[in-house]
């Protein structure tokens, strides 16, 4: 029997320990779903592809990290952008183990990212006189004429 199945069984047998006020009916209906969910527990979870698109090469190297600690191995489609990244697993591996762990670290990675930049932007502030970032005269000189 498909895990499927079995959810469809159980949604069976709930409804049918709903709608009964017979209590032999309700006691075979909770052993019934008792039996149901070990046999659902017991299922081997199928195995889906799922494709995530990363933009931040840090977090996609965080999370291809993450992937592999756990011996799985990503990958990538031919003609894929190298922001995306494959994956064939359970979906509770995603939901209950990736995600989260990624979610935890990349929230201090980017913490971690922000102080770094802070204190190299604060550091240049201090030690060099404030320079503003315009384009020479020349240039925009250059820029009216090629209109």
């Amino acid at each position: 029997m498909t895990r499927d199945e079995l959810i469809e069984k159980i949604r069976k047998v709930e409804a049918l320990f709903s709608g009964t006020d017979s209590p032999g009916e309700k006691q075979a209906a909770r052993s019934a779903l008792e039996r149901l969910q070990s046999q659902l527990t017991a299922a081997p979870e199928p195995l889906t592809e799922y494709k995530l698109k990363i933009d931040d090469p840090w977090k996609r190297q965080l999370f291809i990290a993450l992937y592999r600690r756990n011996n799985l191995h990503p990958y990538r489609l031919p003609r894929q952008h190298a922001a995306t990244v494959m994956l064939r697993t359970t979906r509770s591996m995603i939901d209950q183990i990736l995600w989260p762990q990624f979610l935890e670290l990349a929230k201090l990675l980017h913490n971690y990212l922000d102080e770094a930049s802070d204190g190299h932007r604060s550091a240049a502030r201090h030690s060099a006189p404030s320079i503003a970032l315009r384009r020479p005269k020349s240039c925009r000189a250059i820029a009216r004429h090629k209109r």
